[in-house]
């Protein structure tokens, strides 16, 4: 009797404790509901900050000291966020102080730390840019052990832009690396805390004078959509793309990127940008000697100045408006405000500030016929400018962005599947969840061991759907063979693009188009026949291999099916699309393949097009129609001999002439000149194979056709 009393006690035990158990994760599920809730209400702001704020402020009047913890905090932190953005200083700083005061008194370093380098930013703000650094660095230095990567992720942000602000463009684009890699980690938030960092790098690319490197960072920026869409983010992409253009001489499209930026950010209420936006237009009409136009927008920008603490607005505008003045023959006024905003700039040690200004003021000093005054602001940015760009540092900045870029490369191959992978955690997760409750409604009637078994079996049996479903997901997407991706992904590829691409920006994609290089090998039926199908999967295996180390890692390589292959090369230039199609001809033929017990000379006939093709939109030529008239090429190359590649580069007559030929009879639009064709010769033959004397029978075939 007291043997059976101890196990019931012990089974009670067991059960309470599972309950327990039970309960703490459904705590946690509400808690993580409940922050969800939040960065939810959070991304509102990227298109209405005025409403974002209003939703959280009502969800924060529902909160209580029942209320977890980490709830609070994240609460507390947007609502100082979102107020400081709208300019309401005062009510932004209680919060930040409540936040303060919660993380100190439950303890939470994390949160703590993230309101310090608010803290301390907000120094910069004030004009103390050397201080803000001080404080930032001696957090870095004393950083707890355990920090999170959301934390980690605030202090370098602001390390990386306040380096950038002091001229140390090495420690800024290191930082800015290392933020950028912590943003796959976030567990909130993370495209948008990306398209946010990828914007500093773009200006600091602008900064280091080196605007394709800024255009290629906004471009992949603006490839997060739809985040990249909402509204904040995409006038701040388009004023750095303005500023990029502007490096690249292309002054009327930087004026039409900050327009759009300037529409969008009074369409939404968006008052900081907004005085961005009139700084760059204000700036621009100085570069273009239009004084008039520069002062009324830069005094625009002057009058939203006062809604927002930060120090640099002030100068800025104040040194645009002494620059105008200048222009317009005002010299003690101008010479007064630049000379203002100049002293504070290098007092504070901004020498990319500093530099800025004297580049502009040394221009319109030279305009104005000033030439020792323009003499003396040249000297002086000159100064600056060497000291900003040392060659060694130059080298370690070039040699910092080459690994960022290849490992960036990396993490975009695994991105799919990584996505894919971790979306089917989260469906398991759900599932364990359903049967552990079943388990335990289960254990109040038969014994604690047996459920434990069962619990056991349940367990193995989800880690061998796990690893099963794993394995059909990729083979789904993949060709067993070679490894490759399949068409089966390309076609899913090209529905997403054309579900999700809005018209405006496939008409931003006209002037980088994508490329389809369709490829074939030649006489791969001979080789089947000839040497065997086991020697045929060789071939195929190392022609899959020599593709993927031809191309780039954007690049994205399919077999297509049978001895076919497709190369689909996102945003690249017809001259770039050349090089690789000669590349890839070479990589494929200019070496022999051991096939059979033999070394044999394979390679391919192949087409190739553009993605939008010249100016043509999508939605009148699609990409299966775009890869048909590749397709078609690739034979032309077929009856020309082989070892080849054909290009369609461009309509000569309107489309309307040209489309119903093209799309049946390339031959035809090629004799009727509404086409150009480029001609891309493979790799010299080694000498006569046991296949040419296939190839004027298979000539006479194809011309047949």
């Amino acid at each position: 009797m007291h043997k059976s009393k101890t196990g019931v006690c012990h089974l009670l035990l067991f059960l309470g404790l599972m309950f327990t158990l039970l309960c703490m994760r459904s705590a946690y599920a509400d808690e993580q509901r409940e922050l969800q809730a939040v960065f939810d209400i959070f991304s509102v702001a990227d298109s209405d900050n005025a409403r974002a704020l209003q939703q959280l402020e009502q969800l924060y009047r529902q909160q209580d000291a029942s209320t977890s913890i980490p709830v609070r905090l994240t609460t507390l932190r947007a609502l100082y966020h979102l107020h400081a953005e709208l300019g309401n200083n005062s009510a932004a700083q209680l919060f930040l102080s409540a936040m303060r005061k919660l993380a100190i008194d439950s303890g939470d370093k994390d949160a703590l730390l993230m309101a310090d380098v608010i803290l301390a930013y907000q120094k910069y703000s004030s004009g103390q840019p050397a201080q803000a650094l001080k404080e930032l660095t001696q957090l870095l230095d004393n950083l707890h052990a355990n920090v999170s990567d959301d934390a980690k992720f605030r202090l370098y942000g602001a390390l990386g832009a306040m380096h950038f602000v002091m001229g140390n463009y090495e420690a800024s684009l290191r930082f800015y690396h290392d933020v950028l890699r912590l943003t796959d980690k976030l567990p909130y938030r993370r495209e948008q805390n990306r398209i946010f960092m990828l914007e500093g790098l773009a200006q600091l690319y602008i900064a280091m004078r080196d605007p394709e490197k800024s255009l290629q960072t906004v471009n992949e920026a603006m490839a997060l959509t739809p985040y990249s869409r909402a509204p904040k983010n995409y006038a701040s992409l388009l004023i750095d793309e303005g500023g990029a253009l502007t490096l690249l001489g292309r002054d009327e499209q930087a004026l039409d990127a900050y327009r759009r930026a300037l529409k969008i950010a009074r369409d939404s209420h968006l008052e900081e940008t907004e005085l961005n936006c009139l700084l760059y237009i204000s700036t621009y009409y100085l570069q273009k000697h239009d004084y008039k136009s520069a002062e009324a927008n830069a005094r625009l920008a002057f009058q939203l100045t006062t809604q927002f603490p930060d120090s640099s607005y002030i100068r800025g505008t104040k040194a645009n408006i002494g620059f105008a003045l200048l222009g317009q023959g005002k010299i003690s006024q101008g010479a007064e405000l630049v000379n203002e905003a100049l002293k504070i700039t290098t007092a504070t040690g901004q020498k990319n500030e500093a530099e800025q200004i004297l580049e502009q003021l040394a221009a319109i000093y030279e305009h104005a016929g000033m030439y020792k005054e323009a003499l003396a602001a040249l000297r002086q940015h000159q100064e600056f400018s060497a000291e900003l760009f040392r060659a060694d540092r130059s080298k370690a900045i070039a040699a910092m962005q080459e690994q960022f870029q290849s490992e960036q490369k990396q993490k975009q191959i695994a991105l799919l599947e990584r996505d894919y992978a971790l979306k089917d955690a989260d469906l398991q997760t759900q599932l364990l969840h359903q049967r552990v409750t079943m388990l335990i409604a289960g254990m109040i009637v038969v014994a604690g061991i047996f459920i434990f078994v069962l619990y056991r079996r349940v367990s193995q049996t989800n880690q061998k759907l796990r690893e099963a479903n794993t394995q059909l997901e990729f083979h789904a997407v993949h060709d067993p063979l070679t490894g490759l991706h399949n068409r089966r992904s390309f076609v899913d590829m090209m529905k997403h693009r054309q579900d999700c691409q809005s018209q405006e920006r496939r008409s931003l994609d006209m002037d980088s188009p994508d490329c389809l290089i369709l490829l074939d090998i030649d006489h791969f039926k001979q080789i089947n026949d000839t040497l065997g199908h086991a020697a045929g999967d060789v071939v195929l295996v190392e022609v899959a291999r020599r593709l993927r180390a031809a191309v780039r890692d954007s690049d994205m390589v399919l077999r297509w099916g049978g001895e076919e292959f497709l190369v689909y090369s996102p945003k690249s230039q017809y001259v770039q699309v050349l090089t690789l199609v000669e590349r890839v001809l070479y990589a494929i033929g200019e070496k022999r393949i051991h096939a059979g017990g033999r070394d044999i000379q394979v390679t391919v006939s192949a087409g190739f097009i553009a993605l939008p093709f010249s100016g043509v939109s999508e939605s009148q030529l699609n990409w299966e129609k775009v890869l048909q008239i590749a397709d078609m090429a690739l034979y032309l190359g077929k009856v020309n001999g082989r070892n080849r590649a054909y290009g369609v580069s461009e309509l000569l007559v309107a489309p309307d002439l040209a489309l119903p030929i093209l799309e049946q009879d390339l031959a035809a639009a090629i004799d009727a000149d509404m086409v150009s064709l480029t001609e891309v010769e493979g790799p010299p033959r080694f000498e006569q194979t046991i296949f040419d004397k296939h190839t004027k029978k298979e000539q006479n075939e194809l011309l047949a056709l």
